[in-house]
């Protein structure tokens, strides 16, 4: 079979280049990544069709052409659309009509065909639904996360709404999902809660709202357990093993160095929370006695001594940290350094888990999350928020694989905290188990190519329903309006 991943967004490289140091560069493209691969190495044909970017500043993604070193069967194939220069995924939406034609162009001149289109994201799905009226080709929706929840957690008001929509283009982004909802022919959701509680917006209403239940299939992502596992080894082992040593003794004092640590490793982003977890901690006296706070970072070496390279937003959040470090006295207990890339983060989760550490992720929301169940495969217990995909992943038939918290209670974090700390040993083999038995790829591989295999084979059919302001370009004014009307019209 000959399946094509549709990810306008972020982009794709043998290297990984970028990955985490910017929002269109996190969790998606490993997901599209290692479930491309796993499908791959079965036999079947996949090409990974990105955006093709010209620009000094982001060199990796020039040529059309790339592939994954060792890996049969699997290409990387850029297809250019608007300006040559990278442009966020915000500002994507009036190029994707002309990036569907140079695919189609692409493949016409190759001589052949995809069989199947997996679409990622609300722009790869609107973008899907544009390829199959041009060809007739069914595709998967996949949409990571969706714009609609997203709104609500930045609780978005009618006196905030235009700051908001002009960052994130919400309007845009919803009727791309609605879009990808209703033409497309399987929904991958990663756990039954997304599929309950998300597709039932009701700015979903007669898209997404589980009318169609055969149309969903739960298939969670998995963990690429060569990099992640509690007893493997890399290149980067002996290395990162010093240079954890050398950052604690560079941040922590030196009676506190033998400590366990609790570990965040998501980026800088508002959504990820970060500063719950600084301020859960600076109120606990008995975490403080317990252990360390880790923060890693990617590409900033030293946020003690400069951050002055980070992004406005970023230093937005370090400069919070740091107000809170200072006003509680945490100097000596907290760390902060630069971990790049996954193999570097694995052995360092690995040198975590030696120490008897942590992992925390108090993010407002998390569709499913990847980086616990990353940490949880290295050996380091997960105490993970409690909204969205993690209470699935966390929690299933009274049985418990991490603690699940209460972000917006910072003393519920803490209670969290201790918990896995009092329960260590249960916590880590019940996380390692939890993820060896269900979160693998070749599991979510082996989902993804059930549902094609098993679809409905009235799916091929060019019978799509595409809004004519995709189409056309005339997003704007009809996209906002829906949008302002629809939300605050609930």
């Amino acid at each position: 079979m000959h399946i094509a991943f549709f990810n306008p967004q972020g982009n794709f490289d043998r290297k990984d280049s970028h990955w985490t140091e910017h929002p269109d560069f996190g969790g998606q493209l490993v997901y599209v990544k290692e479930v491309a691969i796993a499908i791959a190495k079965q036999g079947h044909r996949v090409d990974i069709i990105t955006r093709k970017i010209d620009d000094p500043d982001w060199p990796e993604f020039k040529e059309t052409l790339d592939h994954y070193d060792g890996i049969e069967n699997i290409n990387i194939i850029r297809i250019p659309c608007g300006p040559a220069s990278f442009l966020p995924k915000e500002q994507l939406w009036q190029y994707l009509n002309e990036w569907v034609d140079n695919i189609l162009l692409y493949y016409r001149n190759e001589g052949s065909m995809p069989d199947f289109v997996t679409t990622h994201y609300g722009d790869g799905g609107i973008a899907g639904a544009l390829f199959k009226e041009k060809t007739g080709i069914p595709f998967s929706f996949t949409a990571h996360s969706l714009g609609a929840q997203k709104m609500d957690k930045l609780k978005v008001t009618p006196v905030n709404f235009d700051e908001m929509e002009n960052k994130y283009r919400f309007s845009k982004r919803i009727l791309a999902e609605r879009t990808a909802m209703l033409n497309s022919s399987i929904i991958y959701v990663s756990t039954s809660q997304e599929m309950d509680e998300q597709y039932v917006h009701p700015l979903y209403k007669g898209a997404g709202d589980v009318n169609n239940p055969e149309k969903f299939r739960v298939v969670p992502p998995g963990v690429n357990t060569k990099i992640f596992s509690a007893c493997g080894e890399n290149p980067e082992e002996d290395r990162v093993r010093n240079y954890v040593k050398a950052m604690f003794e560079r941040d922590l004092d030196e009676g506190r160095r033998g400590l366990p640590a609790i570990v965040v490793s998501s980026r800088l982003d508002p959504k990820k929370n970060h500063v719950a977890l600084v301020k859960a901690y600076a109120e606990s006296k008995e975490l403080q006695g317990r252990a360390n706070l880790v923060i890693t970072l990617r590409g900033i070496e030293n946020a003690f001594a400069d951050y002055s390279k980070a992004t406005e937003e970023e230093k937005k959040i370090l400069d919070e940290i740091m107000a809170i470090i200072r006003e509680n006295d945490l100097m000596g207990k907290v760390s902060m350094f630069s971990i790049n890339g996954q193999d570097q983060l694995a052995a360092c989760y690995r040198e975590l888990a030696r120490r008897r550490s942590v992992f925390c992720l108090t993010a407002v929301y998390e569709p499913f999350g990847l980086a616990p169940i990353e940490a949880m495969s290295c050996g380091l217990p997960a105490v993970v928020t409690k909204y969205g995909g993690p209470s699935d992943v966390l929690y299933e038939n009274g049985k418990r694989y991490g603690v699940l918290i209460d972000v917006f209670d910072l003393k519920d974090i803490a209670r969290g905290l201790v918990e896995a700390f009092d329960n260590y040993e249960y916590y880590k083999k019940q996380g390692m188990h939890r993820v060896a038995s269900k979160y693998t790829w070749d599991a979510t591989a082996n989902g993804y190519l059930d549902a094609i295999v098993n679809m409905d084979k009235n799916d091929f059919s060019s019978n799509v329903e595409v809004p004519y302001w995709f189409k056309n370009n005339d997003l704007e004014d009809n996209s906002i309006s829906w949008l302002r009307k629809n939300y605050f019209g609930r």
